[in-house]
């Protein structure tokens, strides 16, 4: 199978800026945090004859880095659509688990077999919370995590909470700040509060 080579960095944010996936403002992540930069990925995959050549990118870097997938798994709902299509370039059985009452679950019949070789598929992945919270139902299923892989890795080595292999198609250096520690300019721009752990 093909796969296009990645774009140049250059091209990729010109992408992410066109379909309003990359975002200047003052914005509260859903890990708590505080960014200058917001990014959608859902406004990218929006736009699939736009996004696909990233997510040919990024699958022809996954099959590079993990020699045998068994599962790709996404939690929902940010994972879900690269998910699917990562699964489908790939040829891998692809599912998702859903946040219930806090908790992520699989339902709908998904299930992880003992034994399989699973890769966490992400949009982005800043504090790898969410990562860190499909590790959990992977174990209880007595299966392998493999590592992640996303659109956009933001994390830095002081906000990871993982310490798995991450692929990516671009890694972006943004600052985060806690609360309490914002800049001065950043404390006079508006909070926006676009993530989905916000919805209630």
């Amino acid at each position: 199978m093909k796969i296009k080579e990645m774009h140049s960095l250059k091209k990729s944010l010109d992408i992410l800026r066109k379909t309003d996936a990359l975002l200047d403002g003052h914005f509260v992540l859903s890990s708590g945090l505080h960014s200058r930069k917001y990014i959608q990925c859902a406004k990218l995959l929006s736009f699939p004859h736009l996004a696909q050549d990233i997510c040919k990118s990024l699958a022809k870097k996954i099959k590079r880095s993990f020699k045998k997938i068994d599962l790709i798994l996404s939690p929902a709902m940010g994972g879900v659509i690269i998910g699917y299509e990562i699964g489908r370039i790939l040829k891998k059985e692809t599912i998702f688990c859903e946040r219930i009452k806090g908790t992520f679950l699989l339902r709908r019949g998904f299930k992880i077999k003992k034994g399989s070789r699973v890769l966490i598929v992400e949009d982005v992945i800043t504090t790898g919370k969410s990562s860190k919270e499909c590790f959990g139902l992977i174990k209880k299923n007595k299966g392998k995590i493999l590592g992640l892989a996303c659109i956009i890795d933001r994390s830095t080595k002081k906000n990871l909470k993982i310490n798995k292999k991450i692929i990516s198609h671009l890694k972006i250096n943004v600052p985060t700040y806690q609360s309490k520690k914002l800049p001065l300019d950043l404390k006079l721009i508006p909070i926006s509060k676009p993530g989905s752990r916000f919805i209630k």
